[in-house]
Parts: structure tokens; C-alpha cells; sequence
């Protein structure tokens, strides 16, 4: 009968190893299961042997090396992987774990079958560290680009208190319920961004070849009489706005930039350079969460990352300590993670942590009395949890709310600037009739 050499971990997160001699790997499993372990790594002790035979029977020096495939990796160009494929990686990892397939074995099949490059090379890195006799959770933290802190502490709870696979699955719950909203808060700002930008481009056209042109046909037709005041404010803005924005040279298409785009271009690269130093992250942070129509959006959708983030690492076992470290760091918003700042200071020092949360002017009055219960009752992650689907509802509500809200604004506003454009052209006509009907009354009172 095959033996079986095992890694497995017992309840107190304390990895073991050993043999077994039973019929197949499903049976060693199966038997490592009765035993009250977690296997994270099973396989034929013969196959071991053979890898160690190979790697001993390697070549010595001067003799030839078989050829070996060169990886080139390029500065800037991928290592990151999207949120959505790692979505789908968590969820098919957890639940080939809940399957009871060993973690290792698991970790290779989604390595064969991923199609992301950088994320099939670091499964195999990872598998590689694993196989080392490294534990899961620091295989991952190997890789921080990819796996966040968030994502390597509660796998690394879930590893102590030998619920891996419960962790892995709410893990991906979490990512699966945070790039929802995200989702959501994204498709319902394309609409009116792509119908701002195509505004914004047709006015641009009109304004720079367009109306320009009307100022020496309305000379001519009105024969040296002054054009109308509004018409007047058009060409001239019209103008303005061809001269300051453009250089063209020898007529169109040859077209440069002019002092607008320049001036423009300059204020985007301050205002990045600005964003990444603390104070200018801090108010910029401050005036989404203030802003009209999206502030209550932003915040609500703060607000329901920080209830899920916290509920998720707390239910998983991570200290509270840790926990509020970590969703400090994974806010996303400043004023929100030096709120939980400010929390964790408190928590630190043996308060609780409702207390903190009131003074910190960022959660609402029902956030704060949900929280109290919570640890009044003992039951904290479920109530955060709770925080966290409500209002996940009520950012649903309120983008929807301000797309409503939103598509009249844009409509009326757009009828309101093209509808100016067309009034100014047409006012030197209705003039020119009027002068010409004039005219023409004029005449018939001579004659008669």
C-alpha cells in the first residue's frame, strides 16, 4: 500500500507533519479529516522521493544544461491585477477549499486554468512557497501588490483558528459585495460624464469654427450697421476662446494647442502633485464627502466599506486592534481613516469604541447608536454587518436619485448654452428682416 507524506494543521493553527499508508490521496485526506487536521499539503511520499533523485542527479558543472525558458519582465507595463479577477479567483479558491480539496492542489488548478498572466505567475510563486513549507498567509503577504493587507490578515486568521475555508468564502463575499457598489456608483456616473463630454466637444466645435465665421457674413448683410449686443457678447467670447485656445497656422487642419490648453494642462498636473501630499489629500477628501449631490453618495458608500471592512475582520477572528489598522490603511478616504485613527487610539487605551466614532463628525447618529448595541450586546460584526447592507441599500437609492436628478440638469442646462448660440445667430437676421420690412413700407408710402 502507498505512503502519503502530509502537512496539515491542527485546531490551534500548530502545523504537523507526517505519513500515512493508505489506498489513494482522497483516503489520506479523508483520514486526516478524522483526525481533527487541516491539510494543506498531501502527496505520495515516492513522488517526493523521485523530485529529490532529480534534483540530485542534476548536471555537474561544464556539462550541457537543458534550455530554460527566460521570463523578461518590463518596468510599467502589467503587475496589477483587477478587482474583478481577483474576485473570481477568491470565490473559486474558497470554494475548492470547502470542497475539501488540499490547498496546494487547489492552488495549482487555478494556476493551470488562470489567464492572467501576472496572477498565474504569482499562484506559482506562491504554490512554490507553500510547497517550502511556508504557511498560506505568508506566501500571500510575499506579494503585496496583489494581496492587501486586509486579504493576508484574515486569511491568517482564518489559518489560526482552522476555519480557512468559512474565511476564504467570506472574504470573497467581501470583495464580491464591495465591487458591486462599485459597480453601481461607476455605471451610474458614465451616462452623465460621456454626455458632458460629448457636450462639451460640440460646443468646443461650434464655438472655435462655427461661430466665428457668422462675424464677416453678418458684416456684409448688414452693411456697416452694428450687430445685435448679445450677438456681439457670442462672437467675442467666440473668438476669445478660438485665439486663447488654439494656434492655427496657414487655416485648419493645422492646429495647436494655445494658452487655455497649456493653462489647463498645467492646473490637472498641480492639482495631482497636490493630492499626494497629506494636507491636500485631506481637504480634497473632505470636499467629496461635502460636495453636493455625489458628497452623500461618497459618504454613504465610505460609510458601508467601513462597517463591512471591520465586520469582515472582526467575525474572522482578527484582533480589534489589528482590525481597525487595517481599515484605517484601506479606507480610501482620509478624513474616514484618521477617524478610525482616532478609534483605534481610543480602543488602545481600554475605551470603547463608540465614544470615538461620535466625536469623529463622519458617522451618522444611527451609525454610532448601531454600534453601541453592538458592543453592548457582544454581537459587533453582526451589527456592523448590518450598518454595512443598509446602507449599501441606501447608496442603491441615492444613485439612483442623483441620475434622475442629473438628467434634467444636463438637459436643461445644454438647451440653455446651445439655445443661446442659435438666438445670437438668428438675432442679426430678424434684424435684417425687420430693416429690409422697413424698408419696404417706406417705399409704398412714397409711391403712393
Amino acid at each position: 500500500m502507498p505512503k502519503f507524506s502530509y502537512i496539515a494543521m491542527d485546531s490551534r493553527g500548530k502545523e504537523t507533519k507526517g505519513t500515512l499508508e493508505v489506498s489513494n490521496q482522497n483516503e489520506a485526506i479523508a483520514r486526516l479529516r478524522e483526525m481533527g487536521f487541516f491539510p494543506t499539503k498531501v502527496v505520495e511520499a515516492e513522488k517526493v522521493k523521485a523530485k529529490v533523485d532529480k534534483k540530485k542527479s542534476a548536471p555537474a558543472p561544464g556539462e550541457k544544461k537543458a534550455k530554460k525558458s527566460i521570463n523578461i519582465k518590463i518596468p510599467f507595463l502589467g503587475g496589477k491585477v483587477k478587482t474583478k479577477t481577483m474576485t473570481a479567483f477568491t470565490r473559486q479558491l474558497a470554494t475548492l477549499v470547502d470542497a475539501g480539496l488540499p490547498l496546494l492542489r487547489g492552488m495549482r488548478v487555478l494556476e493551470k486554468q488562470e489567464r492572467h498572466p501576472t496572477l498565474k505567475e504569482v499562484l506559482g510563486e506562491i504554490g512554490t512557497s507553500i510547497e517550502g513549507g511556508s504557511t498560506f498567509s505568508e506566501a500571500l503577504a510575499q506579494h503585496p501588490k496583489i494581496y492587501n493587507r486586509l486579504y493576508v490578515n484574515m486569511v491568517k486568521a482564518g489559518e489560526l483558528g482552522g476555519v480557512l475555508e468559512v474565511v476564504l468564502n467570506r472574504l470573497a463575499e467581501f470583495m464580491e459585495k464591495a465591487q458591486k457598489i462599485k459597480g453601481k456608483v461607476v455605471a451610474a456616473m458614465f451616462y452623465p460624464v460621456a454626455v458632458m463630454v460629448v457636450a462639451i466637444t460640440i460646443l468646443g466645435v461650434l464655438m472655435v469654427f462655427v461661430v466665428p465665421r457668422f462675424e464677416a457674413i453678418f458684416t456684409d448683410m448688414l452693411e456697416g450697421r452694428p450687430l445685435p449686443g448679445f450677438t456681439r457678447f457670442v462672437l467675442k467670447l467666440a473668438n476669445l476662446i478660438k485665439d486663447k485656445s488654439f494656434v492655427v497656422v496657414d487655416g485648419f487642419p493645422y492646429v495647436y494647442p494655445g494658452p487655455v490648453i497649456w493653462v489647463t494642462v498645467a492646473f490637472v498636473i498641480v492639482l495631482k502633485l497636490l493630492l499626494k501630499t497629506k494636507k491636500g489629500r485631506w481637504y480634497f477628501d473632505k470636499f467629496k464627502l461635502n460636495m453636493p449631490v455625489l458628497g452623500p453618495v461618497i459618504s454613504k458608500v465610505a460609510i458601508s466599506r467601513f462597517a463591512r471592512t471591520l465586520g469582515t475582520l472582526v467575525s474572522s477572528g482578527v484582533p480589534i486592534l489589528q482590525a481597525l489598522t487595517i481599515v484605517r490603511e484601506t479606507s480610501g478616504n482620509v478624513v474616514v481613516g484618521d477617524a478610525v485613527g482616532k478609534i483605534h487610539e481610543s480602543v488602545k487605551e481600554g475605551e470603547t469604541i463608540t465614544a470615538p466614532l461620535d466625536a469623529a463628525n463622519v458617522f451618522p447618529p444611527m451609525v454610532v447608536s448601531m454600534v453601541d448595541v453592538g458592543e453592548q450586546t457582544g454581537a459587533l460584526p453582526e451589527m456592523l454587518m448590518k450598518i454595512a447592507d443598509t446602507y449599501e441599500d441606501e447608496v442603491d437609492n441615492a444613485v439612483s436619485a442623483m441620475t434622475s436628478l442629473l438628467e434634467p440638469i444636463m438637459i436643461v442646462f445644454l438647451a440653455v448654452i446651445v439655445g443661446s448660440i442659435v438666438i445670437a445667430l438668428f438675432l442679426p437676421l430678424i434684424d435684417l428682416i425687420n430693416t429690409l420690412g422697413g424698408e419696404g413700407e417706406g417705399e409704398r408710402d412714397v409711391a403712393e
